[in-house]
């Protein structure tokens, strides 16, 4: 079993780095909210005081943080994760930041002598903690065959290597901007089947059942009829945040999202009604009142 490290233990974090516990694996973890690092010192993590010490002494050190800001914050300086690494160790950047931050730290990471992968997570909490979640990565293949291990304990619902450090950013941020739209689209089917007179509760059923039904919507879907978490799953706020990475890209390569454009504004609407901390799925309670319809049970 290998010494690993694991910093950023919020609500995905935590879970990941259970996994890694689970299958028998020694890890050293850090938050910057300490007390979400120490509600895992039951299932075995050393809390770590530092990113630094993380990384120390670590055959890989993974991370999920928040956004760009975040990663910088725990990456770099006297007590950041570079500042641990040892030569031949692998730092695995599991966060959906921007590309150019990733490779800028893997600029920095090789100068230490080690080496750095990206490799974001797809999922749920829930697919996660069954070890269901997939992973792309990007950055050197004979890297990744000495991580792979711990990467299929994390994401049994597959690993997949798309290029260079950097580029799974991209596929991760590709990927996001497609559940901000295909919310939207599910809200905006239930309520025209609504209106016309089909129960809502008929009318998700009918869409979980049909062609449209993506893992996504199969764990959403059911919010809108009563179960909508008071714990976000993937908050408004986070949506945004990966909706504007998406945006800001298409921007500057010249591509065109016009259906994610889209998305993003009805997602500033459901932030500027008071609803950023709560599940993206809101977006379905900002459409529903402007169709003169109710809010799902639980808003």
């Amino acid at each position: 079993m290998a010494a690993l490290g694991f910093v950023g233990l919020g609500a995905m974090g935590s879970r990941l780095a259970r996994r890694l516990l689970e299958a028998g694996h020694t890890v050293t973890g850090y938050n910057r909210t300490p007390d979400k690092a120490r509600a895992l010192e039951s299932a075995g993590l050393k809390v770590a005081a530092t990113p630094r010490e993380t990384a120390e002494g670590a055959v890989a050190v993974f991370s999920m943080v928040t956004n760009d800001a975040a990663l910088r914050a725990v990456a770099l300086g006297a007590d950041g994760i570079l500042a641990g690494l040892g030569r031949g160790t692998v730092f695995v950047e599991m966060s959906t930041v921007s590309p150019a931050i990733t490779r800028e730290l893997g600029a920095a990471v090789a100068r230490t002598g080690a080496a750095m992968l990206d490799a974001p997570v797809s999922g749920s909490t829930i697919s996660v903690e069954r070890g269901e979640a997939s992973i792309v990565i990007g950055g050197d293949a004979g890297i990744l065959e000495r991580v792979k291990p711990y990467l299929a304990v994390m994401g049994s619902g597959g690993l997949t290597h798309v290029g260079p450090l950097g580029i799974a950013k991209t596929m991760k941020i590709a990927t996001n901007l497609g559940l901000a739209v295909q919310i939207l689209a599910f809200s905006e089917a239930v309520l025209l089947a609504e209106k016309a007179g089909v129960a809502r509760a008929t009318a998700v059923e009918a869409l979980l059942k049909s062609v449209v039904a993506s893992p996504m919507l199969r764990y959403r879907g059911p919010f809108v009829v009563g179960t909508m978490p008071r714990d976000a799953w993937f908050s408004v706020g986070m949506m945004q945040k990966d909706v504007q990475l998406a945006l800001d890209q298409a921007h500057a390569s010249g591509v065109m999202l016009p259906a994610t454009a889209l998305a993003q504004e009805w997602l500033t609407a459901a932030r500027g009604l008071g609803l950023g901390a709560r599940d993206f799925a809101s977006v379905f309670d900002v459409l529903a009142g402007l169709s003169g319809l109710p809010a799902s049970p639980n808003h």
